[in-house]
């Protein structure tokens, strides 16, 4: 038996291997930072005999950093990385625990199904050689990647901003993009033809590919949390610093920035209604985006959420609140589960990639409806 995770977001520590048990600690996020303590993100595979079993213990689950998110989560896995599927798991307040027979000789296991690096490339050399794509180059990340955006539609249209995974482990949210921009770019789809003649779209796919690589949760390879750098980003978030840059740049009309949450079984989205100078157009716009999509996507709900809270400098610090404030727009965050949707559950899979892309494309409607 040989357990891995030397490839693109992989993350395990391997504790020992005793029979067909496997005990396992999720390891911290890989930066230069040694204080950065998030943890949940898991990418490993286990090479061993098809027909027997595997039993998995992660050790370390009740130090993670959302371990009530273990409770009801169920771990993916894949015998060929394309398929995933959701094994049972069980969580005591302590260990997460699985028991899986695999039906071939190597099994990947994950936190959620991966979006990886090479598919990043493939899509945006995809995206780039359709009509009127342009590339934004949006300059290099702390480990010295790319951090690739791409713009289209009507360059004198509402200048509208789509950005994905700050948070590296929320591989949902780059599925969601993958899925918005392939619907916006379908010639056929007569949605899409009307939105790219009144919008100029500016969308950054991932945020933080050197945290998606490293099989990081939160942190870009310096250790910085991307969505708490906003208000002024520090020297360890120049992703944040170029993505600012540009948006002065442009000016903005509609923002949404995608993410995933460990704890809550749904799809919603949190608002700026907390911030000073929060107008009624404002209110109506964001009213008309929930109509809209609920209606376009039954996977998406209004009832259960973050609570709203109060307004305070701090919360500027956060990339919906800030293009709210410094450009008096609506400017939402979406959140997607790791775990299934709670009122449509799919028992095989849970909340996927598939599903994740499904919705990106169900939410061309309601930014039709922000715009009017």
């Amino acid at each position: 038996m040989r357990i891995s995770s030397n490839f693109d977001s992989g993350a395990i520590e391997l504790v020992s291997v005793e029979g067909n048990r496997i005990d396992l600690d999720i390891r911290a996020d890989s930066t230069s930072d040694p204080l950065c303590d998030f943890r949940q993100w898991f990418h490993f595979r286990v090479a061993s005999t098809p027909g027997e079993k595997l039993h998995l213990r992660f050790l370390n689950a009740r130090q993670c950093t959302y371990a009530d998110g273990w409770r009801d989560y169920r771990i993916v896995a894949s015998h060929d990385r394309e398929t995933w599927f959701r094994i049972d798991t069980r969580f005591d307040g302590v260990m997460l625990e699985a028991e899986y027979v695999p039906a071939a000789g190597v099994t990947w296991f994950a936190y959620f199904e991966p979006y990886s690096w090479e598919r990043h490339q493939r899509q945006l050399g995809k995206w780039l050689g359709r009509p009127g794509v342009r590339h934004l180059d949006l300059g290099q990340t702390v480990d010295g990647r790319d951090l690739d955006g791409i713009e289209f539609g009507n360059p004198e249209g509402a200048p509208v901003w789509v950005i994905a995974r700050q948070h590296p482990g929320e591989a949902m949210a780059e599925w969601f993009v993958e899925g918005m921009v392939d619907r916006l770019l379908d010639p056929a789809d007569s949605l899409a033809r009307s939105l790219l003649a009144k919008a100029h779209f500016f969308v950054v796919p991932n945020m933080n590919p050197d945290g998606s690589v490293r099989g990081n949760l939160r942190a870009n390879a310096a250790g910085s949390n991307l969505n708490r750098e906003w208000m002024e980003p520090s020297e360890r978030a120049p992703e944040v610093a170029a993505v600012r840059e540009k948006l002065h740049e442009t000016g903005c009309e509609f923002f949404l920035d995608v993410h995933g949450d460990e704890g809550l079984p749904y799809v919603f989205i949190a608002g700026s209604e907390m911030l000073p100078g929060f107008t009624e157009a404002q209110a109506a716009a964001q009213a008309a985006f929930c109509d809209a999509f609920r209606t376009a996507a039954p996977d998406f709900q209004t009832e259960h959420g973050y609570p709203a809270g109060k307004y305070t400098e701090e919360s500027l610090k956060l990339a919906s609140k800030w293009v709210g404030y410094e450009f008096g727009c609506l400017s939402l965050t979406l959140e997607m589960p790791f775990k299934d949707n709670a009122d449509l559950p799919d028992e095989e899979r849970g909340w996927d990639g598939a599903r994740s892309r499904a919705l990106g494309a169900a939410v061309l409607p309601a930014i039709a409806a922000v715009l009017g």
